[in-house]
Protein backbone atom coordinates (compact mmCIF):
# COMPACT_ATOMS: atom_id res chain seq x y z
CA UNK A 1 0.00 0.00 0.00
CA UNK A 2 1.34 3.52 -0.95
CA UNK A 3 1.44 6.55 1.32
CA UNK A 4 -1.30 7.93 -0.74
CA UNK A 5 -3.85 5.13 -0.39
CA UNK A 6 -2.99 5.02 3.57
CA UNK A 7 -3.75 8.58 4.23
CA UNK A 8 -6.96 7.74 2.04
CA UNK A 9 -7.76 4.36 4.00
CA UNK A 10 -6.77 6.61 7.24
CA UNK A 11 -9.75 9.87 5.64
CA UNK A 12 -12.49 7.16 5.32
CA UNK A 13 -12.17 5.75 8.56
CA UNK A 14 -12.50 9.03 10.27
CA UNK A 15 -15.72 8.88 11.90
CA UNK A 16 -17.88 10.30 13.73
CA UNK A 17 -18.30 7.58 16.77
CA UNK A 18 -20.75 7.52 19.68
CA UNK A 19 -20.38 4.14 20.98
CA UNK A 20 -17.42 4.76 23.26
CA UNK A 21 -15.91 3.01 26.36
CA UNK A 22 -12.96 3.37 28.07
CA UNK A 23 -10.82 0.68 26.90
CA UNK A 24 -8.35 2.90 24.73
CA UNK A 25 -6.09 0.47 22.29
CA UNK A 26 -3.01 2.56 23.44
CA UNK A 27 -1.89 4.34 26.10
CA UNK A 28 -2.55 7.91 27.48
CA UNK A 29 1.37 8.80 26.52
CA UNK A 30 0.58 7.62 22.75
CA UNK A 31 -2.25 10.01 22.59
CA UNK A 32 0.24 12.54 24.16
CA UNK A 33 2.32 12.28 21.75
CA UNK A 34 0.14 12.03 19.19
CA UNK A 35 -1.12 15.91 19.78
CA UNK A 36 2.24 17.07 20.38
CA UNK A 37 3.08 15.98 17.15
CA UNK A 38 -0.11 17.82 15.11
CA UNK A 39 0.44 20.94 17.38
CA UNK A 40 3.87 20.84 16.08
CA UNK A 41 3.18 20.14 12.12
CA UNK A 42 -0.34 21.61 11.36
CA UNK A 43 -0.05 24.66 9.30
CA UNK A 44 -1.58 27.79 10.07
CA UNK A 45 -2.42 31.33 8.53
CA UNK A 46 1.01 33.46 8.75
CA UNK A 47 2.83 30.62 10.83
CA UNK A 48 0.65 32.27 13.94
CA UNK A 49 0.63 28.91 15.72
CA UNK A 50 -2.23 30.08 17.48
CA UNK A 51 -3.95 26.52 18.43
CA UNK A 52 -3.88 25.82 22.18
CA UNK A 53 -5.06 22.15 23.23
CA UNK A 54 -6.06 20.32 26.84
CA UNK A 55 -6.53 16.87 27.35
CA UNK A 56 -8.41 15.46 30.05
CA UNK A 57 -8.50 12.08 30.82
CA UNK A 58 -10.08 10.14 34.03
CA UNK A 59 -11.76 12.40 36.33
CA UNK A 60 -11.01 14.99 34.51
CA UNK A 61 -12.73 14.21 31.58
CA UNK A 62 -16.05 13.17 33.06
CA UNK A 63 -15.70 16.32 35.41
CA UNK A 64 -16.12 18.21 32.42
CA UNK A 65 -19.39 16.58 30.79
CA UNK A 66 -20.38 16.67 34.68
CA UNK A 67 -20.43 20.55 34.09
CA UNK A 68 -22.10 20.74 30.94
CA UNK A 69 -24.65 18.39 32.25
CA UNK A 70 -25.54 21.02 35.04
CA UNK A 71 -25.21 24.04 32.90
CA UNK A 72 -27.69 22.58 30.62
CA UNK A 73 -29.96 21.45 33.71
CA UNK A 74 -30.03 25.18 34.24
CA UNK A 75 -31.18 26.32 31.35
CA UNK A 76 -33.91 23.50 29.73
CA UNK A 77 -34.88 22.99 33.57
CA UNK A 78 -37.39 20.02 32.75
CA UNK A 79 -36.46 16.50 33.75
CA UNK A 80 -38.29 15.31 30.48
CA UNK A 81 -37.68 17.53 27.66
CA UNK A 82 -33.67 16.81 29.01
CA UNK A 83 -33.82 13.45 28.63
CA UNK A 84 -32.29 13.42 24.94
CA UNK A 85 -29.43 15.49 26.04
CA UNK A 86 -28.81 13.38 29.40
CA UNK A 87 -28.46 10.05 26.90
CA UNK A 88 -26.03 12.08 24.71
CA UNK A 89 -24.21 13.16 27.61
CA UNK A 90 -23.96 9.91 29.47
CA UNK A 91 -22.53 8.99 26.09
CA UNK A 92 -19.57 11.14 26.45
CA UNK A 93 -18.59 10.21 29.66
CA UNK A 94 -18.32 6.57 28.37
CA UNK A 95 -15.86 7.52 26.66
CA UNK A 96 -12.09 7.81 28.28
CA UNK A 97 -11.01 11.05 27.43
CA UNK A 98 -11.69 14.50 25.94
CA UNK A 99 -9.84 16.99 23.61
CA UNK A 100 -10.31 20.52 23.85
CA UNK A 101 -9.48 22.83 21.53
CA UNK A 102 -8.80 25.93 22.06
CA UNK A 103 -7.68 29.91 19.94
CA UNK A 104 -5.61 32.32 21.95
CA UNK A 105 -6.89 35.90 21.09
CA UNK A 106 -3.59 37.38 21.95
CA UNK A 107 -2.44 36.21 18.70
CA UNK A 108 -5.17 36.80 16.51
CA UNK A 109 -5.06 40.48 17.87
CA UNK A 110 -1.30 41.18 17.62
CA UNK A 111 -1.76 39.46 13.73
CA UNK A 112 -4.65 42.45 13.00
CA UNK A 113 -2.55 44.59 14.75
CA UNK A 114 0.66 43.89 12.84
CA UNK A 115 -1.14 42.90 9.65
CA UNK A 116 -4.01 45.95 9.20
CA UNK A 117 -5.18 44.97 5.64
CA UNK A 118 -6.18 41.50 6.34
CA UNK A 119 -7.43 42.36 9.92
CA UNK A 120 -11.02 41.20 9.63
CA UNK A 121 -9.97 37.57 8.08
CA UNK A 122 -7.65 37.11 11.10
CA UNK A 123 -10.77 35.85 13.18
CA UNK A 124 -11.96 33.03 10.29
CA UNK A 125 -8.07 32.05 9.56
CA UNK A 126 -7.87 31.33 13.22
CA UNK A 127 -11.06 29.07 13.04
CA UNK A 128 -9.35 27.30 9.93
CA UNK A 129 -6.23 26.59 11.83
CA UNK A 130 -8.17 25.21 14.63
CA UNK A 131 -10.31 23.10 11.98
CA UNK A 132 -7.42 21.97 10.81
CA UNK A 133 -6.11 20.65 13.98
CA UNK A 134 -9.47 18.76 14.75
CA UNK A 135 -8.98 17.20 11.49
CA UNK A 136 -5.49 15.99 11.81
CA UNK A 137 -5.84 14.89 15.39
CA UNK A 138 -9.26 12.55 14.39
CA UNK A 139 -7.63 11.55 11.54
CA UNK A 140 -4.91 10.06 14.03
CA UNK A 141 -7.21 8.83 16.37
CA UNK A 142 -8.86 6.33 13.86
CA UNK A 143 -5.68 5.32 12.50
CA UNK A 144 -5.15 3.96 15.92
CA UNK A 145 -8.85 2.55 15.86
CA UNK A 146 -9.36 5.07 18.41
CA UNK A 147 -13.27 6.73 18.07
CA UNK A 148 -14.15 10.12 18.14
CA UNK A 149 -16.73 12.68 17.85
CA UNK A 150 -17.14 16.44 17.77
CA UNK A 151 -18.93 18.57 20.04
CA UNK A 152 -19.54 22.93 20.23
CA UNK A 153 -21.44 22.94 23.62
CA UNK A 154 -19.44 26.28 24.05
CA UNK A 155 -19.94 28.77 25.16
CA UNK A 156 -21.92 27.85 27.60
CA UNK A 157 -19.42 25.95 29.23
CA UNK A 158 -16.97 27.97 28.84
CA UNK A 159 -16.66 30.07 32.28
CA UNK A 160 -17.07 26.85 34.34
CA UNK A 161 -14.08 25.07 32.25
CA UNK A 162 -11.84 28.23 32.53
CA UNK A 163 -12.50 28.62 36.14
CA UNK A 164 -12.06 24.47 36.65
CA UNK A 165 -8.63 24.21 35.02
CA UNK A 166 -7.23 27.54 35.65
CA UNK A 167 -7.32 28.29 31.55
CA UNK A 168 -5.72 31.50 30.40
CA UNK A 169 -7.98 33.74 29.64
CA UNK A 170 -6.30 34.58 25.82
CA UNK A 171 -7.93 31.21 25.11
CA UNK A 172 -11.17 30.89 23.38
CA UNK A 173 -12.91 27.34 23.36
CA UNK A 174 -13.42 25.96 20.17
CA UNK A 175 -14.68 22.30 19.95
CA UNK A 176 -14.93 19.73 22.20
CA UNK A 177 -13.66 16.17 20.77
CA UNK A 178 -14.84 13.66 22.66
CA UNK A 179 -12.12 10.09 21.79
CA UNK A 180 -12.15 6.27 23.67
CA UNK A 181 -12.43 2.88 22.59
CA UNK A 182 -14.74 2.07 19.53
CA UNK A 183 -18.00 0.04 21.70
CA UNK A 184 -19.80 0.31 18.13
CA UNK A 185 -18.75 1.65 14.95
CA UNK A 186 -20.65 4.56 12.77
CA UNK A 187 -23.49 3.17 10.31
CA UNK A 188 -23.46 3.66 6.43
CA UNK A 189 -22.48 6.95 5.61
CA UNK A 190 -24.92 8.67 2.39
CA UNK A 191 -22.95 10.64 -0.27
CA UNK A 192 -24.28 13.76 -2.04
CA UNK A 193 -23.50 13.53 -5.73
CA UNK A 194 -19.58 14.19 -6.45
CA UNK A 195 -20.55 16.39 -9.99
CA UNK A 196 -22.63 18.85 -7.96
CA UNK A 197 -19.69 19.17 -5.54
CA UNK A 198 -17.03 19.48 -8.01
CA UNK A 199 -15.53 22.19 -10.53
CA UNK A 200 -12.72 20.97 -13.01
CA UNK A 201 -11.57 23.89 -15.71
CA UNK A 202 -8.95 23.28 -17.84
Amino acid sequence: MTNLQHLQNLAENRRSIYGLNKQLPVDNKEIIGLVEHALLHTPSAFNSQSTRIMILFGEDHEKLWQITEDTLRDIVNDDEKFKPTQQKLDGFKAGAGTILFYEDQSIVKDLQENFALYADKFPDWSHHTSGMHQYVIWTKLAGLSIGANLQHYNPVIDEQVAETWHVDKNWRLIAQMVFGGIEQSAGDKSFQPIEKRLKVMG
